[in-house]
């Protein structure tokens, strides 16, 4: 060939790559079947090979497959899905054509999404894509991940269906084409990345397939989207069994697995994704739900997600004909007491290790019903209605190692949380020996909560949230706790707690603190006089001189004031005085909002939430181990003197009076022996 014809074949070569190149149509223009294969052409002939094209209605897939007639293989794909029965909770009734609108969605139609409470705008990229990768204004993966999972598409799609506006539905179809072809190519592996990461990769799975189902019969979703859909789902439920985690995100990815298995059983692995589903999901819920029913991240967030995805898979298992083992539904069940039983009287949750302090009421509505427990309708309603429980109304969860204590049911009701069980096995907090204080409506004493994950908050905040000075117990030498056992071995011993008409007891010790030199150990016992007061005693057990520091973080709204040696608030309903008993001397501090030397006097109710609130801080140096007794006192209106004093201090228990009002209480309370509890009332 000559030099001239050579250039002459190369010329014609690269016109023709190069008009190739400029057809390329852009991922906006994709719309049609025939859009999709003439673009990416690999796609409909990977999706059949996930397909069992034996499967009841897929004949006509089937044979143009085998006629290497892929968009019409496509197309009846397609048409399958339209006309067939499957997945009737997901179809929906196409709404009426209107231009309503409605302002929160319309705020996700220029890619504006508020996750976790921060509001940002994802930006497009050179390529005409959106940055899926965008971490959101305070440069925070977390931001990204979550965007990732899509749960902005639910709530378009929901706007679609009630108000009929089509602009609702061509975002969705742009939104996933865009995601999806930009996602390519699957990296089936393992990975943190904002798109590839299990817990986004289970939630899109979830989302999309309610958006394939709800949407097949709309015109305003495209042929190319859907296919897309299905194209993509066997990678993510490829990524959901290969590459799961443990604990709730196992009960999340899991489920996901599940979600695809029985919802899209023309894929070739569905039964196989389905059997390790039940499997994986069984074996969890042994590993991960105490006996009492409580989650072993001990955290009531997380508690909540994993009783989520644990029903979820219930019901994904009966639509597919699948039995699941009675404890199953036992543990379910003994999950919603746990939350009925430890709810505060407002109907808000514990707030404890990396948790939010929202309502548990409509959770707790949805399990009386589901399992009949009318006691559990009147804890949540404040006796309005229901049934009373037997039982009650406080309550000692032996292996999570969590007191409740109550007054009562009424909306009105003293309530307070005391932590002395494990560490817990995820999103732990450094917080042993703990407590929360509730009364009359208003939450008094408070955990500082959990900031952020990551970004700009977290790096400010995140080590006080975990740390043991975010919380109503002891530094020592300025040190706080290191982290402890994970998980429960066995239930706490009677011997650690009481329970009786009168009053709740309970006791328990930590010892291993950060940096320390030399022997520790803190004794914490929580004593409860029912409708009236809580005696804490914390014994400080050492082998040299220590400086001691005793935390108590109040609520944000409340106003906090020091009268002599008790420190209180002054609401205008709902207060708490914190009473030292006995000699001992402290120097009393307050601190809200400070950032150095270190974080103190901050309050996180839910995720990226903070405002400063009071720590009153009791310090004292100590020669040798040493007793300190406090009586926290609730009051309605202004809290009242009192008076108290230590009649006796033992190796083995603290004996102490109160007089309030013209009554007189005793109360032998032991450091670690519920036996020896008791309460005289004079």
């Amino acid at each position: 060939m000559s030099i001239v014809t050579r250039v002459f074949v190369l010329l014609i070569f690269f016109v023709f790559a190069s008009l190739n190149v400029f057809a390329q149509k852009s991922w906006k223009e994709i719309v049609t079947i025939k859009d999709l294969h003439e673009t990416y052409p690999e796609t409909i002939d990977r999706l059949l090979s996930h397909l069992d094209l034996d499967y009841p209605g897929l004949e006509k897939v089937k044979k143009a497959k085998e006629n290497d007639k892929l968009v019409e293989a496509g197309n009846y794909l397609l048409d399958y899905y339209r006309n067939n029965t499957s997945a009737q909770d997901y179809r929906r009734r196409q709404p009426e054509l209107t231009n309503k609108s409605i302002a929160e969605a319309d705020t996700i139609l220029k890619n504006v999404f508020i996750i976790q409470n921060v509001r940002g705008e994802v930006p497009y990229g050179d390529d005409g894509h959106r940055d899926w990768y965008y971490k959101g204004p305070n440069n925070d993966r977390e931001w990204a991940w979550l965007s990732n999972r899509h749960s902005q598409i639910r709530n378009v799609l929901d706007t679609y269906f009630e108000t009929g506006n089509p602009k609702y539905a061509a975002y969705i179809d742009t939104f996933l084409r865009d995601f999806i072809i930009k996602s390519r190519p699957y990296p089936a592996e393992k990975s943190s990345t904002s798109v590839w990461r299990g817990l986004e990769v289970a939630a899109r799975a979830k989302v999309w397939t309610q958006v394939f189902y709800s949407t097949i019969n709309n015109e305003y979703l495209s042929p190319a989207t859907h296919l897309l859909i299905l194209s993509s789902l066997p990678d993510h439920a490829h990524y959901n069994k290969n590459f799961h985690a443990g604990n709730n995100w196992l009960t999340m990815e899991i489920s996901a697995l599940a979600t695809v298995a029985a919802y899209f059983p023309e894929y070739k692995k569905s039964d196989e994704w389905m059997d390790y589903a039940i499997d994986q999901m069984v074996e969890s819920m042994k590993d991960q739900v105490y006996p009492d029913g409580v989650q072993t991240e001990l955290t009531s967030h997380y508690h909540n997600v994993s009783l989520h995805n644990f029903e979820l898979f219930q019901d994904i298992c009966k639509k597919a004909n699948k039995k699941l083992p009675p404890f199953f539904n036992q543990t379910i069940e003994a999950m919603y007491s746990y939350i009925a039983h430890a709810v505060r009287p407002s109907g808000l949750r514990i707030l404890n290790n990396d948790g939010d302090k929202g309502s548990d009421r409509e959770i707790i509505l949805r399990g009386a019903e589901k399992f009949q427990h009318l006691d559990w309708e009147y804890i949540i309603t404040n006796g309005e209605s229901g049934k009373e429980p037997k039982d009650g109304p406080s309550y000692f969860y032996p292996w999570a190692g969590q007191l409740i204590s109550r007054s009562g049911y009424e909306a009105d009701a003293h309530w307070s949380f005391f932590d002395m069980g494990p560490w817990g096995s995820g999103h732990q907090h450094n917080d042993k020996l703990h407590i929360s204080v509730s009364a009359y409506g208003k939450d008094l004493l408070v955990d500082a909560g959990r900031f952020a994950y990551t970004g700009e908050v977290a790096e400010k905040f995140r080590p006080y949230a975990k740390g043991t000075a975010g919380h109503n117990i002891l530094l020592i030498d300025g040190r706080g706790q290191e982290p402890g056992p994970t998980h429960a071995q066995e239930p706490v011993k009677e011997k650690y707690f009481k329970i009786s008409d009168d009053f709740d007891y309970a006791s328990s010790s930590f010892d291993s603190f950060s940096g320390i030199d030399g022997d520790i150990n803190h004794i914490r016992s929580v004593f409860y006089v029912r409708n009236e007061f809580w005696i804490v005693v914390d014994k400080v057990i050492t082998d040299r001189p220590r400086k001691v520091d005793v935390m108590w973080h109040w609520h944000p709204d409340s106003k906090v004031v020091q009268d002599n040696s008790m420190v209180k608030t002054i609401n205008s309903v709902g207060n708490l005085g914190v009473i030292p008993i006995g000699e001992q001397a402290f120097d009393i501090r307050f601190v809200s909002g400070q950032e150095e030397p270190e974080i103190q006097g901050w309050y996180s109710p839910e995720y990226n939430i903070f405002s400063p609130n009071t720590t009153s801080i009791y310090s004292t140096n100590i020669n040798e181990s040493s007793t300190m007794a406090w009586l926290l006192l609730p009051s309605a209106g202004e809290v009242p003197n009192v008076k108290t004093k230590i009649i006796s201090e033992g190796e083995n228990e603290v004996i102490l009076e109160v007089s309030l009002e013209g009554k007189k209480w005793q109360l032998t309370v032991p450091y670690l022996n519920s036996e020896e509890a008791n309460l005289l009332k004079q």
